[in-house]
């Protein structure tokens, strides 16, 4: 169904379809139905989506998990970034932005806090200080694709001041957020280790360009990374959790470790006194994503890279938007390998 003539009317107004969270449980949470389009406040536009972006997170909300950070209750629309043409805007917001294509976190999502909701849907608020104008040469399933993971991957090479000839050890090396890293990584002139689970995972880890590759769901993975390249100076960490931890114990005296993801369950469990025994520098996702960043302008470098084709946005599996059920299952089944998207 195109979104450009899928609105019903009603009685004071119009309605769009949307996949919420009925209650809390499995995919079969996901319903789609009917609601009201949205109106667009001070600040805001109403984007009408293309495409719309499905996180882990997405995920673990929906599951009842995580609400001591992001307080959902059902029914809520799951989603924080879509890509599409805005459609209408808010007092205080030019209109010279209707019609133009943009990606962007949704209003509820926002940029460094807010939760990630509102994106399932033919249309989405969001805020107009958040909206990156889409360039030439960059499809909208790609925008949406980087409007989490582009900026925080160039955050995270930034941080990490990847040096040429450095070993740099990637762990969920082909979600969206690894696939560029290692990307980033490879141009930044270092040698790359990626570890994933699954030989089709590792075959897309190679192909971007990692010279080695180690499957984390088998025993002796780290001890297999330190024989192949006798210790790495920089662990770029999107799996968290046990796997994280266990990445310390590949690495030489004064590494970087840049801890990032929670796909394995939590944070990495680093120990600190181990780490700063051996003069490590961890660097947590709190810490990365502190006042300071310009994440505008870290979105529009990942944009420009990807648009001149330096950048490959890998997207592994797309959905319609009435299969939002499926892509989360999916993703859950960790089978999914870069960005997981819906297309409206």
């Amino acid at each position: 169904m195109s979104s450009r003539n899928n609105g019903r009317e009603r009685k004071g107004g119009s309605e769009m379809r949307t996949v919420q969270a009925e209650a809390f449980g499995g995919p079969e949470a996901l319903t789609v139905t009917e609601a009201p389009d949205p109106v667009a406040g001070p600040g805001e536009v109403v984007v009408r989506v293309e495409a719309a972006d499905v996180m882990f997170l997405d995920t673990l909300l929906r599951s009842g998990a995580g609400r001591d950070y992001f307080p959902v209750a059902p029914p809520f629309v799951p989603g924080g970034a879509v890509a599409g043409v805005v459609e209408s805007v808010g007092a205080g917001v030019g209109a010279e932005w209707i019609g133009r294509r943009v990606g962007t976190p949704t209003a509820a999502s926002g940029i460094g806090g807010g939760t990630p909701t509102g994106g399932y849907a033919e249309r989405a608020l969001a805020k107009a200080d958040t909206l990156a104008v889409v360039p030439d040469g960059l499809s909208l399933t790609q925008a949406v694709a980087l409007v989490h993971d582009g900026r925080t991957a160039l955050a995270v090479a930034d941080r990490a001041a990847i040096q040429p000839g450095e070993w740099v050890l990637i762990t969920a090396a082909a979600g969206g957020l690894g696939t560029l890293l290692i990307q980033l990584a490879r141009t930044a002139g270092a040698r790359v280790i990626a570890a994933a689970r699954g030989a089709a995972k590792l075959e897309l880890a190679q192909r971007l360009g990692a010279q080695e590759v180690v499957d984390y769901s088998e025993d002796g993975w780290v001890e297999k990374v330190r024989e192949l390249t006798g210790g790495v100076q920089v662990v770029l960490d999107g799996a968290g959790g046990e796997t994280g931890g266990i990445a310390l114990g590949a690495v030489t005296p004064g590494a970087r470790f840049i801890g990032y993801g929670n796909a394995a369950g939590g944070f990495a469990a680093v120990d600190t006194e181990a780490a700063a025994a051996q003069g490590v520098t961890v660097v947590t996702l709190f810490e990365l994503t502190a006042d300071g960043v310009d994440w505008n302008a870290l979105h529009d470098r990942a944009q420009a890279e990807a648009a001149a084709g330096r950048l490959e946005v890998v997207i592994g599996q797309s959905f319609p938007l009435e299969d939002a059920a499926a892509a989360h299952a999916a993703i859950e089944s960790r089978t999914a390998a870069g960005r997981t998207i819906l297309t409206v």
